[in-house]
């Protein structure tokens, strides 16, 4: 029976974090899974448009990617899903592989990175260890995207996990909808810490990292940090480029689910 493994991811349009991130966390997941074979699909269709025009990249959605595994002979295909929660992208894919599914014999799909409460302590414990350099006086403050999907809000539940772990150390935000930027704020003028670290809760440090986070204009997290007074520092590394986020990635793999 021929297998494979599929990655799937949300893509990005900035070549250097892509390769940092994404392409890091393929490269262990193949280590990961040596007797399946390799494709990979981005499920942000303007991403795939945006990487087309600009890089002369094609790149498959699930659904394509699925199709041309089905008509090379694959019959096992374990999904391994980079989302970073149980949102909206990640219901998308959800519906694309179970409209796919009855071309194989068996279909998998692993649980993204925040799917449960025991992935946010597991994600909470690594971020500790990877930002263990600030000092205690110093504030770790952690830029998610946010989402309006229906679901349990998984930053207001890292932000306690990661309070059990490090007292008064971090502070998690998103760009949109809830919490937003508030808690950020209000845990600096708590604080007032010596420093501000800023950086993303995303799985690369793309668009949103380079500008809703360290961008110049003033209604980005650094600007308006600094506006309040604070020293803050930008760290543009998405969460692909922690081991330790890499590791978990793999650790669902191996646990996926028979769709």
């Amino acid at each position: 029976m021929k297998k494979a493994l599929l990655a799937v991811s949300f893509g990005t349009s900035f070549p250097d974090t892509r390769r940092e991130t994404i392409e890091s966390i393929e490269k262990d997941l193949q280590k990961a899974f040596p007797g399946r074979d390799f494709a990979h699909a981005w499920s942000s269709g303007f991403l795939r448009r945006k990487v087309k025009e600009r890089e002369g990249i094609a790149i498959d959605s699930p659904a394509e990617a699925l199709q041309h595994l089905a008509e090379e002979g694959y019959e096992d295909v374990l999904v391994a899903n980079m989302h970073l929660m149980n949102g909206e992208e990640n219901d998308v894919l959800r519906k694309a592989l179970l409209q796919e599914k009855d071309r194989f014999s068996r279909m998998t799909l692993a649980r993204p990175l925040l799917a449960e409460d025991r992935d946010i302590e597991a994600l909470a414990q690594v971020l500790a260890e990877a930002f263990s350099f600030a000092a205690e006086e110093e504030l770790v403050a952690l830029m998610g995207h946010g989402s309006e999907f229906p679901m349990e809000n998984p930053y207001r539940k890292l932000q306690a996990a990661l309070e059990q772990i490090v007292p008064g150390r971090f502070c998690v935000g998103t760009v949109e909808f809830e919490p937003g930027f508030e808690p950020v704020l209000q845990a600096a003028k708590a604080k007032r810490p010596s420093k501000i670290w800023l950086a993303p809760l995303m799985v690369v440090a793309g668009d949103h990292a380079v500008n809703d986070m360290a961008g110049e204009a003033e209604d980005s997290w650094n600007s308006r940090l600094k506006a309040e007074g604070f020293c803050t520092e930008c760290l543009l590394q998405g969460l692909g480029q922690i081991a330790g986020v890499r590791k978990l990635y793999c650790e669902h793999a191996q646990e996926a689910k028979v769709l």
